[in-house]
């Protein structure tokens, strides 16, 4: 036996969850993703999504609206007769109307450890708040921002170096094979339901550039989890003067460090930096437009020497 699911997601942390399904022996009637986007370097060719891409490969049907307003979009997807809908990072809020289009709902991979990081950002967010462990959650989905019931937890623990980058390759293999198991259980009328808790709820607001500065004033601690939680997109940056003009640098990752100084001045020839309290080691940098860099290569082309300031 097996489910007609609908499915649902954009970017590449989608894709092992649709071919799992695929590989799982399920009918995928329909694949929902966003729309093509321009891009390209100069940023004119209109580029379809990952899970576009993948479906295509795999010869299933792809659909692409805007929203659901269209009562023709809403009476497109209930005629899909599908068992169930999965949800994978799609991008667009769903209506009621498509929550309860299908014989048993949709269900989401969503991840973080709910109520904790709902919404956006949740795998950057866990990481900049320290977060030692977080994992992916399969949900049925309602009306609210990440509130339906559990029906599968999967934990993961966040290593004290690990970036937002490292996480989400994890995180999206395990939330592949959590989704998988989660739709046999499904099929066999064997996956309860568990309300999330009215305590510990977060929410993960999307990355907002303004935020993406480093401020060295913080302690050390707060800076190492701000560039790993950022890396590497959009990544944590600061100011270095090169030639009497500011350069913005970005930093892709750096682990904790020995030393006391004025906040953003480097105590060491190899990048250990001062912090509020404590001081971190930047161990891989990028250039605007340049390419990402272990420290030792990165200072070969900027040399930079013990006292110098990092704004």
């Amino acid at each position: 036996m097996s489910l007609r699911i609908i499915f649902m997601g954009t970017p590449e942390f989608s894709v092992p969850t649709l071919r799992l399904l695929v590989d799982a022996g399920h009918r995928i009637v329909a694949v929902y993703t966003q729309p093509p986007r321009p891009g390209g370097r100069r940023g004119l060719d209109l580029q379809k999504s990952p899970v576009h891409q993948a479906a295509e490969l795999l010869g299933l049907p792809v659909f692409t609206p805007v929203n659901f307003k269209d009562p023709e979009e809403r009476e497109r997807f209930r005629g899909l007769n599908a068992d169930v809908g999965v949800v994978v990072a799609y991008g667009l809020l769903l209506p009621e109307a498509i929550l309860n289009g299908t014989r048993d709902g949709c269900y989401n991979g969503h991840a973080s450890l709910l109520p904790r990081w709902r919404g956006a950002a949740p795998i950057q967010r866990a990481i900049m708040a320290g977060d030692a462990k977080t994992g992916m959650m399969v949900m049925k989905m309602d009306k609210g921002l990440d509130t339906g019931a559990v029906a599968l937890t999967r934990e993961v623990e966040i290593g004290p170096n690990m970036t937002a980058g490292e996480l989400h390759d994890r995180l999206m293999l395990v939330g592949a094979k959590a989704m998988a198991e989660a739709m046999v259980k499904l099929e066999m009328n064997d996956l309860p339901l568990t309300p999330q808790p009215e305590d510990g709820v977060l929410y993960a607001a999307k990355i907002d550039k303004a935020e993406t500065r480093i401020d060295f004033s913080r302690n050390a601690s707060d800076v190492h989890n701000h560039i790993r939680g950022l890396a590497p997109f959009p990544g944590a940056w600061f100011e270095l003067e090169v030639g009497g003009k500011p350069e913005r640098v970005k930093v892709l990752a750096s682990e904790l460090a020995e030393g006391q100084g004025a906040a953003g001045q480097l105590l060491t020839d190899d990048l250990v930096v001062a912090c509020g309290a404590g001081a971190v080691r930047l161990t891989r940098l990028q250039k605007a437009g340049g390419k990402p860099l272990a420290a030792a290569d990165f200072l070969r082309g900027t040399p930079l020497a013990a006292g110098t300031r990092l704004s």
